[in-house]
């Protein structure tokens, strides 16, 4: 009897650790999403795309701010010249440019901000879309990320996945039509 109940223990035993054996390992990795915003191609097309827009619309401004710096020094020279109501006129006048120059300015740059922030969004939204999708494709369990938002204080450089990342989406992105041919397919 006691052999039988060594056995049967035994036999336990041998099943729980078969059971325990095959415990499938977890596959993690992670991406130094700074990096990868830095060098995703369709990141900086965006950040490129946005830099020309202000660069366009801000020389026009600034054109519109040398007239008004010009204006008014013709101003301070004419005011003696053609007296105290022409110089009140003429300063409330200028007063009132220099305000809608400082409006201008301020709803261009809020502007550009607004449409490149939701360009932004829907591309982050996108990158992290992809990663989920390579993560299952791949086999992972978890894929975390670093950089300026850092869900993860410290990893194995061997868990790095940023490069792999970056190559896929760069050459999904290269492959992608761009969203001028597809406005243009519309027409």
């Amino acid at each position: 009897m006691k052999k039988a109940l060594v056995i049967i223990a035994l036999s336990v035993l041998v099943v729980s650790c078969e059971k325990t054996a095959e415990v499938k390992e977890v596959k993690t990795a992670y991406v130094d999403t700074s990096v990868l915003m830095k060098e995703y191609t369709e990141a900086k097309d965006l950040e490129a795309k946005y830099k020309a827009q202000s660069e366009e619309k801000g020389r026009q401004l600034q054109a519109e701010i040398n007239r008004f710096k010009q204006d008014a020094a013709n101003f301070q020279s004419q005011a003696q010249a053609n007296g105290q109501a022409w110089a009140q006129q003429r300063g409330a006048e200028l007063q009132k440019r220099e305000q809608q120059l400082g409006y201008a300015q301020q709803q261009l740059a809020q502007q550009l901000q607004q449409e490149s922030g939701v360009e932004m969004d829907s591309l982050v939204s996108g990158v992290k879309k992809f990663i989920k999708e390579y993560g299952k494709k791949n086999g992972y369990s978890y894929i975390y990320g670093t950089g300026d938002a850092a869900t993860v204080l410290y990893a194995e450089d061997k868990y790095d996945i940023t490069k792999e990342i970056i190559k896929a989406l760069n050459e999904k992105y290269k492959a992608e039509p761009k969203a001028e041919t597809k406005e243009e397919t519309k027409k």
